[in-house]
């Protein structure tokens, strides 16, 4: 595994130097504060669970597009209220014009309302749990969304923490194959044995280079992305 610093003059050359390298990065995001994310209502995090569920497979432009309608039909993503969806209100939905008309991906939305709900009642706040989180063990935080909500496994929850705000790393095809390159994992396959070797080189990058993990995935990323 080579130093982060290599790492990034390789995506550097790749996207016109370190001058260009810094501007992509700061196209984007940099993570929120523990207390900025301690402040975010539990809604919003059902609001981007449902975004994220419903972009997957999908158009993000339609989605997005839609996604006032989204707002309206779900009713601003009432938790409390969404946790408890009545038969009659799920029939509703599938006839709603307003959203996709997906009827598992409508079922997710309940199932994580009620995910967001048993959160709130362990930790005060479903917003305190993920702020407290620690990013450091990022693929723990995967596998509870994955067991304990509905549609959050691969991509899609780690997309969701990055959107949200949470320091995140997202595997995507092209940061896979740099952990590959790298010699940390030894296939795309997300076993246990390759995400946890995952997490140690992010969290030893992250200690060397003094980057955020959402910078090093997106610079492993343009280190075999495209060059421009």
């Amino acid at each position: 595994m080579r130093s982060f610093e290599e790492i990034e003059a390789l995506a550097a050359g790749k996207k016109g130097g370190p001058d260009r390298l810094a501007a992509l990065l700061g196209e984007h995001n940099m993570p929120k504060s523990v207390e900025d994310l301690e402040k975010i209502g539990d809604d919003r995090w059902l609001s981007m669970f449902t975004k994220c569920v419903f972009q997957a497979g999908f158009s993000w432009k339609v989605i997005e597009q839609k996604w006032s309608g989204f707002e309206e039909a779900f009713e601003n993503f009432d938790v409390a209220r969404l946790a408890f969806l009545p038969d009659e209100a799920f029939e509703a939905l599938l006839r709603d014009t307003r959203i996709v008309r997906n009827g598992a991906k409508i079922k997710a939305v309940q199932d994580n309302a009620v995910f967001l709900k048993d959160l709130a009642r362990e930790h005060g706040s479903a917003s305190k749990f993920f702020a407290h989180y620690p990013a450091s063990d990022q693929i723990g935080l995967m596998e509870l969304m994955k067991k304990r909500g509905s549609r959050l496994g691969g991509t899609t929850g780690q997309i969701s923490l990055r959107f949200m705000g949470k320091e995140s790393f997202i595997l995507t095809g092209d940061v896979v194959n740099a952990l590959i390159r790298e010699n940390v994992i030894e296939n795309d396959r997300m076993s246990k044995k390759n995400l946890s070797a995952a997490q140690v080189a992010f969290n030893e990058w992250k200690t060397t280079s003094g980057r955020t993990l959402n910078e090093i995935s997106r610079i492993l990323a343009f280190s075999v992305g495209t060059s421009h």
